[in-house]
């Protein structure tokens, strides 16, 4: 397993009532790798015809490209051809990774040679920016089943283990806001536009509190499913029915770039559960896309050594803060873990300690998931009101920065921006959340 974080950063975020829910992360790699021989010069060239033909709008010699006897696949490129071309690429293109060796008719591996009717495994990179929106070129894994035909090799279909796109899914709508660019699937004009105002909404409020370092325009996909969203997501079918709870969740690369060096950092994708966010309050529904646009705002500064109480917490914090809803209202989780606390009085269990990682992974029961994001809201909000918005923001900034040692330090962090160590902080959240928490 690589170091690259691929498609999913570690953010979800879901609001059913005032509730968090949700998280999970992803990381994929690829090899690169020329088996037994095998030329990629064939595939790349394909390839660069197809992304050529798409640059330019050739239908025709897009599907050039896609093997005449594949149909399905076809209609598939072609769907997938007036999809893309509604969108404002600034680049595509292909790079050739990996070939497999050949499979003959009878299904056996084949030798360097190959002969009409072989097939081949390709994997490659896609990379492709979309002008105005992406700051950086996402990278996405591609593989493809090519076959041997008396022309020459032609794509027959996509092979397992590529990244899933929403522009796959069916026939696609592109609405621009002010501020946003949303694409969806299965989801009318109308729902889309609404969306997009919802999502300008939220960029100028984030500006707000995070002015500088971003581009202040956000991307969103509504699937037409929380189905087709965990697809989108990589997460296998049989676990789809998770997101059925699940508003947004945001996608992209810790930092704003592969820590590989390599630039293979996936931009910043807002992807919507349609069905979901559509049972929100208007409240609500700014409260998400806030949130999940204060990561966008935040990516740069956001590592590993970001602890998620602190990222999660600031999201939220920039979600809430415009919010009329009281403390018990916001962290309802908490107030009743506050309210069930021991007979002697003793500190409840849920606040001995700030939310650690391991609380925000995905696949814990949801009380004590929301429990975290309340934590670490109330840990946030209690900075920014007792040290003030801008500590929390250069706080945020200081806990994304590794020790000499190259490992998370919070608690010089703490000590740096705030003039206290993290079992004091802990004392001083604990204190807090009691306050403000407590009828």
């Amino acid at each position: 397993m690589g170091e690259r974080r691929h498609g999913i950063l570690r953010y979800a975020r879901a609001l059913s009532g005032t509730a968090a829910l949700a998280l999970l992360c992803a990381l994929g790699a690829f090899v690169v790798a020329d088996r037994d021989g095998q030329d990629p010069a064939p595939f790349q060239r394909v390839l660069d015809r197809q992304a050529a033909a798409l640059r330019a709008g050739d239908e025709r010699g897009y599907l050039d490209a896609v093997d005449p006897q594949a149909p399905r696949h076809r209609g598939a490129q072609r769907q997938a051809f007036h999809n893309l071309r509604r969108l404002p690429l600034s680049s595509w293109a292909y790079e050739v990774r990996e070939v497999a060796a050949p499979q003959r008719d009878g299904g056996e591996a084949g030798g360097s040679g190959t002969a009409a009717g072989d097939t081949v495994t390709v994997e490659a990179a896609l990379r492709y920016r979309l002008a105005d929106y992406d700051r950086v070129t996402t990278t996405a894994t591609e593989r493809f089943r090519f076959v041997r035909r008396e022309s020459g090799w032609r794509i027959a279909g996509e092979a397992s283990g590529s990244d899933s796109q929403l522009w796959e899914q069916g026939a696609m709508t592109v609405v621009r806001g002010a501020h946003s660019l949303v694409m969806g699937v299965g989801r009318d004009r109308t729902e889309l536009r609404a969306l997009a105002e919802a999502a300008d909404r939220a960029v100028p409020a984030v500006a707000g509190t995070w002015p500088d370092g971003w581009s202040r325009r956000t991307v969103l996909e509504a699937p037409a499913s929380a189905r087709q969203m965990a697809r989108l997501l990589g997460t296998p079918a049989a676990d789809s029915g998770t997101y059925a709870g699940i508003a947004a969740v945001t996608t992209g690369e810790a930092g704003g770039a592969s820590r590989t060096g390599g630039g293979d950092a996936p931009a910043d994708r807002i992807v919507v559960n349609p069905q979901t966010y559509g049972l929100l309050s208007e409240e609500g529904r700014h409260v998400v896309l806030t949130h999940e646009t204060t990561h966008v705002a935040t990516r740069r500064q956001t590592t590993s050594a970001t602890p998620l109480w602190l990222s999660e917490g600031i999201a939220d914090w920039a979600g809430y803060r415009r919010s009329h809803l009281a403390p018990r209202e916001a962290a309802p989780e908490l107030a009743r873990a506050l309210a069930g606390r021991t007979a002697d009085g003793g500190t409840a269990p849920a606040l001995r300690a700030l939310p650690t990682d391991a609380d925000f992974r995905f696949g814990n029961d949801p009380a004590g998931l929301a429990r975290a994001y309340e934590g670490g809201w109330l840990a946030c909000r209690m900075v920014a009101e007792e040290w003030g918005a801008e500590k929390l923001l250069a706080l945020y900034t200081r806990a994304g920065r590794a020790n000499g040692g190259g490992r998370p330090d919070p608690d010089a962090a703490l000590r740096s921006v705030l003039g206290v160590g993290k079992a004091q902080f802990t004392e001083r959240w604990r204190a807090y959340a009691t306050r403000v928490l407590e009828p």
